[in-house]
């Protein structure tokens, strides 16, 4: 059970109303984290502001899907986890690279190393090697690219935590964490 409100489409108010709206012409839907993010509206609309932003960059979709993905399992979001695995499907990710995702890889090679560093930047705060810098070069990834990484590392912290500490209701299909070994 939730632990923040959700603000329902009744509830909101005005401001609220019409976020909704633009989500959900977008979308097709608010998904549930998103009505716990409206309880601040200016959170709200800081967090889409910056995921609006980040998805004109050039890392991929499916890219962006594996890192949510890897984060996801890493830091034991379910709700994170089973939106992603959903939005990771419609970007053209099958049941073996998503399991790859989660594992902390990918079966594409440059996107391993992508996914790879995401996870280094949040097993250790940011504290990634030179040699894991220089990774991500040699794979063919520009400054510009790194630093979206880090971007999108940082947006997926957030709605980790938001997920986690909301106990954000799951309204995609469920995907269960993986037990830890």
């Amino acid at each position: 059970m939730a632990r923040i409100k959700i603000v329902t489409a009744e509830s909101a108010n005005p401001e609220q109303q019409a976020l909704y709206q633009a989500i959900h012409a977008q979308l097709g839907m608010v998904p549930n984290f998103l009505k716990v993010f409206a309880n601040s509206p200016a959170a709200l609309k800081a967090y889409l502001g910056l995921h609006g932003i980040a998805g004109e960059g050039s890392l991929d979709p499916r890219t962006r899907e594996r890192i949510a993905l890897a984060l996801a399992q890493q830091n034991s979001c379910e709700y994170c986890l089973s939106a992603h695995t959903a939005i990771g499907r419609k970007a053209g990710l099958d049941g073996a690279e998503i399991a790859a995702n989660r594992d902390g890889t990918s079966r594409d090679e440059k996107a391993a190393v992508a996914v790879r560093f995401a996870r280094s930047l949040v097993a250790h705060m940011g504290e990634v090697t030179t040699e894991e810098l220089m990774d991500m070069r040699n794979a063919g990834y520009s400054e510009s690219d790194i630093v979206e990484v880090i971007t999108h590392v940082g947006m997926n912290i957030l709605t980790n935590l938001l997920g986690k500490a909301g106990r954000v209701d799951i309204d995609f299909p469920k995907v269960d964490l993986k037990l830890a070994a």
